[in-house]
């Protein structure tokens, strides 16, 4: 059992993605070393009259759980056991397991849509037929209920510490990094499985088409000419504890504006809240961080705001990106998936391009990198800000 104290800090010791730039961490340094993502025109079987690009993860169709877990079946569980198996988490998970017991592994991911779409699959079917909608009690337990993937991958790899879901919109996941660290340092658990899991589902496309927020392209981050967000879908995972390997989570910082349900303060006062206490709670200043992954979702409003909170803590100068051109918005996984990113970044010393954002909206007035590039990182920011002004930054250095 890890000694823990108020102050503990958080290591990531293990950690794989699945995005539609492929599965794994091999895949996903070359699509941002070659600037190549993953978005396509929409092709989402259930929802192929959207005229918009998103980023499906191929073959997930093709790769349902085993037999004896058909309660899980649904495809936000097929996405994190996906990522599970990339990259030896699942191994890293177990010895995790084995050295601390199952009962001090704790489970803290984030959602904004855990397995609703089997559901909605159901009740267009029912609809069809003309028959009330009606299934097992194990289908809301196990795939639609916001705890549904959390509960999946807590009896998939054995854990019985402590578990929860938060879902804050696209901050969902970045805060899932913070729950963790609190648990550890409060003694509930000696190591903890974070993770981001969202997918592909009929209320987010036909929710944001409502909104007016998709592109009719793939997105554009901060370019001069974006116009709306490509929704994709994703499972970030990391394995994380106080000992003191791998890269540590030395900031975090949250902030709750409530402006507007769905749009920002113009000037991101609350975004800016939540990235200089990511700063302070690091004890490090602005200029010590050498790349900031944006949240960066491609809308007129957002992106403009996210820049008004960089210049106000930052400045002008600190290279940053978003790279939603890559994945798309990944929802209530973006957190942990841009983290991850962010992470993967500082580990290998270089700066990930902003993909899709060109020309650039010089009118932002914040150093968007437009090429990857080599860089000597120590500090890194990953910001997330979700519906509602749920703010979270993170802030990663290395050990």
């Amino acid at each position: 059992m890890t000694r823990v104290t108020h102050n503990t800090p958080l290591y990531v010791h293990a950690s794989s993605l699945v995005t539609c730039c492929g599965a794994g961490w091999d895949a996903h340094d070359a699509a941002l070393r070659t600037m190549q993502g993953g978005l396509a025109p929409n092709d989402f079987a259930p929802a192929t009259g959207i005229a918009t690009w998103i980023g499906r993860v191929a073959g997930v169709e093709d790769a349902p759980l085993p037999a004896d877990w058909h309660d899980y079946d649904c495809r936000n569980n097929r996405l994190a056991l996906l990522a599970l198996r990339q990259d030896g988490v699942d191994a890293a998970i177990a010895t995790a397991a084995k050295r601390h017991g199952v009962a001090r592994i704790g489970v803290f991911i984030g959602s904004s849509t855990s397995g609703v779409l089997s559901t909605e699959i159901a009740a267009r079917d029912a609809a069809e037929r003309g028959v009330a909608l009606a299934f097992a009690p194990a289908h809301y337990a196990a795939r639609h209920n916001m705890y549904a993937t959390a509960r999946f991958i807590r009896a998939w790899c054995g854990l019985e510490g402590p578990g929860a879901t938060i879902s804050t919109a696209c901050s969902s996941s970045a805060k899932a990094f913070i729950a963790a660290r609190r648990a550890i340092r409060a003694g509930r658990c000696d190591a903890a499985v974070v993770a981001g899991v969202d997918s592909l589902a009929l209320s987010t496309l036909h929710g944001f088409r409502a909104l007016q927020l998709l592109s009719p392209r793939a997105c554009r981050p901060f370019g001069a000419l974006r116009d709306g967000i490509s929704i994709g879908e994703a499972a970030a995972v990391a394995l994380v504890g106080g000992e003191a390997r791998g890269v540590r989570l030395a900031g975090a910082g949250e902030s709750s504006d409530a402006h507007h349900m769905s749009t920002p303060p113009p000037d991101g006062a609350g975004a800016a809240r939540a990235m200089q206490a990511a700063l302070d709670d690091a004890g490090i200043n602005a200029a010590a961080v050498g790349y900031i992954n944006l949240h960066g979702t491609a809308t007129p409003v957002n992106d403009a705001a996210e820049a008004a909170a960089v210049r106000t803590v930052f400045g002008a100068s600190t290279p940053a990106s978003s790279t939603k051109g890559y994945s798309g918005h990944t929802l209530g996984a973006a957190g942990a998936l841009e983290a991850l990113l962010a992470i993967h970044a500082l580990r290998n010393d270089f700066i990930p391009a902003n993909l899709g954002g060109l020309p650039v909206d010089a009118a932002l007035g914040i150093e968007i990198a437009t090429t990857t590039r080599a860089a000597q990182l120590t500090h890194v920011m990953s910001n997330s800000f979700g519906f509602g002004g749920s703010n979270c930054a993170l802030v990663f250095s290395r050990a």
